[in-house]
């Protein structure tokens, strides 16, 4: 993330790719990231409870499939089958931390994206001609945040069928 909006520091910093470019996606991408100054600066909902999901999102991305893969193994034993399916069920719903702070995400994105757009054209920063160009690459750039909740959520539904898989197995 060599673009972004840092709320500690209360700074945006862009790439140079970008910092150094006149081009439609880089005015784009500058604009989304000062959308994100102003979700910060107004206190918008969205942006603040994804901050405080950050720690416990680390914590259980962390955490998970530590935890998941411990439970797997010791299900595999009769003697501690149960403990080690809650352990990887444990791990499970610390892993879902990551896809409800993706879901969480998509407004935060979507809400500094449609920002940009409002700002680059009523301050007639770019043309009406550019602005469609600016839509597909900020559209462009939210669909990664979609792709990454659904692979995400993807991921946990793979893994609770290995998890089920394996109780079921041993009964």
């Amino acid at each position: 993330m060599t673009d972004h909006f840092d709320p500690k520091s209360n700074v945006i910093r862009l790439s140079d790719s970008v910092e150094n470019s006149t081009s439609i996606a880089a005015i784009g991408i500058a604009a989304h990231e000062v959308g994100h100054a102003i979700q910060h600066a107004e206190g918008y909902t969205p942006i603040k409870a994804r901050a405080a999901l950050v720690p416990a999102t680390k914590f259980g991305s962390t955490l998970a499939p530590i935890l998941i893969l411990i439970g797997i193994i010791l299900t595999r034993s009769a003697q501690y089958l149960n403990f080690g399916y809650k352990l990887a069920i444990i791990g499970l719903l610390a892993y879902s931390l990551v896809a409800i702070f993706q879901f969480i995400t998509l407004p935060v994105e979507f809400n500094a994206s449609k920002r940009a757009l409002v700002t680059l054209e009523r301050r007639e920063i770019l043309t009406a001609q550019e602005i469609p160009m600016a839509k597909k690459v900020l559209s462009s750039a939210a669909l990664t945040y979609v792709a990454a909740l659904v692979s995400s959520l993807s991921t946990i539904l793979r893994l609770a069928l290995i998890i089920s898989g394996n109780k079921g197995r041993r009964r």
